[in-house]
Order: structure tokens, then C-alpha cells, then sequence
């Protein structure tokens, strides 16, 4: 067995990999924790969110939903579109990890955000292959900087708060670490297709109330990749001898 594919080494591997990442995951859990606390909500309520939701997308747009006074509904529904692509992130690590046991996949879901899964996969994609044991543990390894990080972040962000400076611009965060993510990750036709849908049809909805125009954009983009992943299948059939 190869040292990379020992799940010690696979599990330090997953932390050095992870570490660029906490560069921008600082800024954005300080962030969700000043804007939590000018809306209103006291320590135990914007902590909660950060353990119970763990999706910096999703909380800042039900932060921004609560704030606008939106129905209960619009808020639940939107945050669920928002996380909508961690159900796709589950069904693309399912064939790596899903006959692990059953609480390693409980500690994984939750583990499961946007750096995590898009480190994982790039890893268990790449030669050479690993075990399962080394797998859960590049995973919880790629976990161990970003998830206590994001906690801390939020804390300090409502402990903190109106003492940042503006001129720090904690907001650089949110577009960048998800152009980060995004960008390796447009590797076929339907990715680019399901990212150009999305992003479009966000931008010509963008005046429609209570973001609304973020649900009809990720219903968009995911009907489109999955039509183009579709019609690709079919044509590399075809053209099987």
C-alpha cells in the first residue's frame, strides 16, 4: 500500500490542502457574524445558525429574507434553493464514500460545504485511487480547518462586530470564494451550461421581491445541465461500438 493511500497520510494531506481556503472562510464567517448581529439577532441566535445550517450562502440570503420581513415560506425556500447543490455535492460523493459506515456518512453530510466537497472530489478523481478509510479521512482532514474555522469566524464577528472597520471590506469574501470553487470546477458542456443558465436568469430577475429570482435561477441551471449531461450520454452511446 502506498503512504498516500494509508488514511493517516490521507488525512494530512486533506489539511494541507484545505489550508488556502481559510484565507477567505475568516472573512466570511466574521462577515455572516456582523451582519447577523445588525440584524438583530444576539449571540445564541447567529451561532445557531452557523451550527445548525453550516452554508454561508443560504444564511446570508435567509439573513436577508428575515430582515426584509418576508414570509416564513419565502425564507425556508429560499435558503433550501441556495443549498439545493449540496444534494447534488451528496450524489456525486455517494459512489466514494457511501459504503462507509453509517455515522461516518452522518459526520461527512454535515461536513459537506462548498470547500470540502469541491476538494474531496477532485481528490477521489485523481490517480491513484484510495481506499475508503483513506477517503473518509481526506475528507474529515480537508474538514478539520474550515469547519471549527467557520464557527470561530462567526463568533468573532458578533463578538467584534461594529468595531471592524468598513475599509476592511469583509465582503470580498463571498465572491471570491465561491469563484474559487466555481472556476475549477466548469469542466464539462453541462457545468458551463447549468453556470451560464444560472447566472443569466439571476441577473434578468434580480428586481423580482424577496430574491425570488435565485429560485427560478437554480431550478434553470440544473434543468439545463442535466438536458446537456443527457444528450451527451446518449451521443457517447451512440457512437459505442
Amino acid at each position: 500500500m502506498q503512504a498516500e493511500t494509508r488514511p493517516s497520510e490521507a488525512f494530512w494531506r486533506g489539511l494541507k490542502d484545505s489550508l488556502p481556503f481559510t484565507i477567505v472562510v475568516l472573512p466570511f464567517g466574521m462577515l455572516f457574524g456582523v451582519v447577523g448581529t445588525e440584524a438583530g439577532l444576539n449571540l445564541a441566535q447567529v451561532m445557531g445558525f452557523s451550527f445548525l445550517v453550516i452554508a454561508g450562502a443560504s444564511q446570508f440570503a435567509a439573513l436577508q429574507l428575515m430582515t426584509e420581513n418576508a414570509p416564513v415560506l419565502i425564507v425556508v425556500a429560499s435558503a433550501l434553493a441556495v443549498n439545493l447543490r449540496m444534494a447534488m455535492y451528496s450524489a456525486s460523493l455517494a459512489p466514494h464514500l457511501g459504503a462507509a459506515p453509517l455515522w461516518q456518512r452522518a459526520l461527512i453530510a454535515y461536513m459537506n460545504v462548498d470547500q470540502t466537497y469541491a476538494l474531496a472530489v477532485q481528490r477521489y478523481e485523481a490517480a491513484p485511487p484510495l481506499s475508503l478509510p483513506a477517503k473518509v479521512a481526506f475528507f474529515v482532514g480537508v474538514s478539520m480547518p474550515i469547519v471549527p474555522l467557520w464557527y470561530a469566524a462567526t463568533l468573532i464577528g458578533v463578538l467584534v462586530g461594529s468595531a471592524i472597520p468598513p475599509d476592511w471590506g469583509l465582503d470580498f469574501a463571498v465572491p471570491i470564494t465561491f469563484l474559487a470553487l466555481v472556476a475549477p470546477a466548469l469542466r464539462t458542456a453541462a457545468h458551463v451550461g447549468a453556470a451560464v443558465t444560472s447566472v443569466t436568469v439571476a441577473l434578468l430577475l434580480a428586481g423580482l421581491p424577496w430574491n425570488l429570482g435565485l429560485l427560478v435561477a437554480g431550478l434553470a441551471g440544473m434543468i439545463v445541465g442535466a438536458e446537456i449531461e443527457r444528450r451527451m450520454t446518449r451521443r457517447t452511446e451512440r457512437a459505442a461500438p
